[in-house]
């Protein structure tokens, strides 16, 4: 897909693709979206409930969840294991022209940043020794999931008009199982349709105050 860089209100970058007139994230602060959504609302709040975290993040796309959530654990005694699903993967080239060091401002951070995209799909990557990633290029819909396997779900997905294929009953049915007991989803939707899907599958349904734009988030637990 064709995309081209926009900066959100934050100062922080984001792709914007013109064939589904729809952004990577908000245009209202991709950085500060990534990190009240997932980072706050995801992460932060697993991590009081689960060690190690096995997590699933559904569109690895610029590579700035995987980065905000690296940066989190860090130095820290924390053990994440990261795998993402992404059947377009942006190139480190538009990557580079993104500018994050104008919004990441921890050099020793940004330093991870090329490895994050360079490394090899479908396979394990020790990036720290308590960082694991693995990306895989396939889609939701056909892609197997583990059953009862990850602690939290980074569900970053095109919005439901854009992409209504992954935001079925069907999706949510399976996300759910691939969740162990506690597990968590976290997106930034609010949407009625959204919230029902995720309550027929099972899911114990949560909204939070959303990110600077948007009066609502939801986070949902199994």
């Amino acid at each position: 897909m064709k995309t081209e860089i926009r900066e959100t209100k934050d100062g922080s970058t984001t792709l914007y693709v013109p064939e589904l007139n729809e952004h990577y994230h908000s245009v209202n602060g991709a950085l500060q979206e990534s990190l009240h959504v997932f980072i706050q609302g995801g992460l932060a709040f697993a991590l009081t409930y689960h060690h190690p975290i096995k997590l699933l993040e559904v569109g690895f796309g610029t590579g700035l969840n995987a980065l905000l959530t690296l940066q989190h654990v860090i130095n820290k005694p924390y053990q994440v294991v990261y795998e993402a699903l992404e059947k377009f993967p942006v190139s480190v080239e538009l990557v580079d022209q993104m500018r994050f060091d104008k919004f990441i401002l921890n050099p020793e951070l940004l330093e991870y940043l090329p490895q994050l995209h360079t490394a090899p799909w479908h396979e394990p990557v020790p990036v720290l020794p308590n960082f694991e990633l693995r990306k895989i290029q396939n889609d939701l819909e056909t892609y197997t999931l583990p059953t009862n396997y990850y602690n939290l779900i980074y569900f970053d997905a095109f919005a439901p008009e854009k992409q209504p294929e992954l935001w079925t009953d069907e999706i949510f049915q399976k996300l759910y199982d691939a969740l162990a007991e506690g597990g968590i989803l976290v997106s930034y939707c609010a949407k009625g349709s959204f919230k029902r899907s995720l309550k027929n599958a099972g899911f114990a349904v949560q909204a939070l105050p959303g990110p600077a734009g948007k009066r609502e988030m939801t986070r949902a637990v199994k």
